[in-house]
């Protein structure tokens, strides 16, 4: 035996201490499952970068596949179906990922279980579902967020026609699910629910108004909703949502239903009621609305939520932006709706540097305006000028043409061109996301040498099969 001040002695002595010190962490694996007794076996044995693959064919459960193994930043854990839409997974559950779960990836199944079975919970991390396709049966939203930091892309969501929304987001006590990415998903064909809620996304909820999700939401296809009213309803506060096509609903909105701060550009809204706007500073530019009963429609609050009023109310809408938007053949470009029966109104809203060209009035306002600014419009062939000021617009016709999306591009010679009013260091980009100079068009699009077109998107461009 090596006595205990030997170079030996203490040489073992440190390698056993270094065992507790750094615990042996198993290297990642591949494994193939064929049962989902196997793949909750698996799930729940998960280190940083397994990748566990569930082999195809018809599942059916009869209990929530639970997920709460960790991954890491550089290592996820991946669980996959063999191929792309190779596995259905029906029954009364889907995968209830909870606390401590983060960083993992649930990508390429079709989910046909119950609805409202399916839910990121609270106190996970960076969960991400992609490439899924979601036909839940029965009542409930097909997926349920409330943890942060998670990302949604690629999956199809379609075909209901039960309440709950496609996406429903809220969060934990107090606080919406927050730094969510939304992006290149497919939302279509929502039928109705009989009258009741019934959004594709649902974005917060009205006790979360003053909670900041601090999420995007881009790149998304939303078609064919015929919900409540609402197709996206955001319902918290800075959240942002970029470079959406809604088209094909008319009985639907994308609303701002509740919360302030959020920015909204580079949509086209095609075939729609529109965009809707309640709350506070709301920024809403280099977008085209085309086709819709109305184009912005903003709204006419009945509480004052900063002064006590119920944020499960109707917020007044102060110190929103609508500027360099493009509205063409709208029902009504520009409107406030009436309200009974005591109507606030909005206040300080700017509507600057929009393009409206076609359909009928420009502007129908029915309620208190206060401190308003109306600036730097261009408007051509409307139905009338309406409650758009006479000092507020040029009457020119804006040369609107360009492949892939009509209404959107500025030709040469177009008055709109270098012609914008005051001061916007917030509008950056385009339509076409192309930046923005100090000396802006008017509209949605920004002249270029070599601009990249802006067109509606399509399912070819979301969806499981998109690369």
């Amino acid at each position: 035996m090596s006595h205990p001040n030997s170079p030996a002695f203490l040489s073992a002595v440190f390698t056993v201490l270094a065992l507790f010190a750094f615990p042996v962490v198993s290297p990642a694996e591949s494994y193939s499952v064929e049962t989902l007794a196997e793949l909750q076996s698996r799930i729940e044995e998960a280190v940083p970068g397994d990748v566990i693959t569930l082999k195809n064919g018809t599942y059916v459960t009869t209990s929530a596949l639970s997920v709460t193994c960790r991954g890491t930043a550089e290592q996820p854990i991946t669980i996959a179906a063999e191929t792309v839409g190779g596995v259905e997974i029906g029954g009364t559950h889907g995968f209830n990922v909870g606390a401590p779960a983060s960083h993992v990836v649930i990508s390429g199944f079709k989910f046909t279980h119950a609805s409202g079975k399916a839910s990121i919970g609270t106190g996970t991390r960076h969960v991400r579902f992609t490439r899924n396709t979601f036909r839940c049966t029965g009542a409930g939203p097909y997926l349920a967020i409330l943890g942060h930091d998670v990302q949604i892309d690629r999956n199809d969501f379609g075909d209901k026609r039960t309440t709950g929304a496609l996406i429903a987001v809220s969060g934990p006590a107090g606080q919406v699910a927050q730094r969510l990415w939304i992006h290149r998903n497919y939302f279509h064909d929502f039928g109705s629910a009989g009258g009741e809620p019934g959004e594709m996304l649902r974005f917060g909820l009205s006790a979360l108004t003053l909670s900041v999700g601090a999420g995007v939401v881009e790149y998304n296809l939303f078609v064919r909703c015929r919900g409540e009213n609402d197709m996206v309803s955001n319902r918290c506060s800075g959240n942002t949502y970029r470079y959406n096509t809604f088209a094909d609903s008319p009985t639907a909105q994308f609303s701002l239903r509740h919360g302030n701060d959020c920015v909204v550009y580079g949509n086209i809204v095609r075939n729609t009621e529109g965009l809707r706007i309640f709350g506070d500073r709301h920024q809403v530019f280099s977008n085209v609305f085309e086709g819709n009963y109305i184009g912005v429609n903003l709204g006419n609050g009945s509480v004052e939520v900063a002064d006590g009023g119920s944020v499960g109310a109707h917020d007044r809408p102060d110190h929103c932006v609508i500027a360099f938007n493009t509205f063409v053949d709208n029902r009504t470009h520009y409107q406030m709706s009436r309200r009974n029966p005591n109507p606030l109104g909005a206040t300080h809203t700017v509507f600057a540097n929009n393009i409206l060209q076609g359909g009928g009035l420009a502007a129908k306002i029915e309620g208190p305006y206060t401190d308003a600014v109306w600036e730097g419009n261009l408007a051509w062939n409307t139905g009338g000028p309406g409650d758009l000021l006479a000092d507020a617009y040029v009457a020119a016709d804006p040369r609107l043409g360009g492949e892939g999306q009509a209404g959107v591009h500025l030709q040469e010679g177009s008055p709109a061109i270098d012609a914008a009013t005051g001061s916007f260091p917030g509008v950056i980009v385009d339509i076409d996301g192309q930046p923005r100079g100090e000396m802006k068009d008017v509209g949605a699009d920004e002249v270029s040498e070599a601009p990249v077109l802006a067109r509606t998107l399509t399912p070819e461009d979301v969806g499981p099969a998109y690369d």
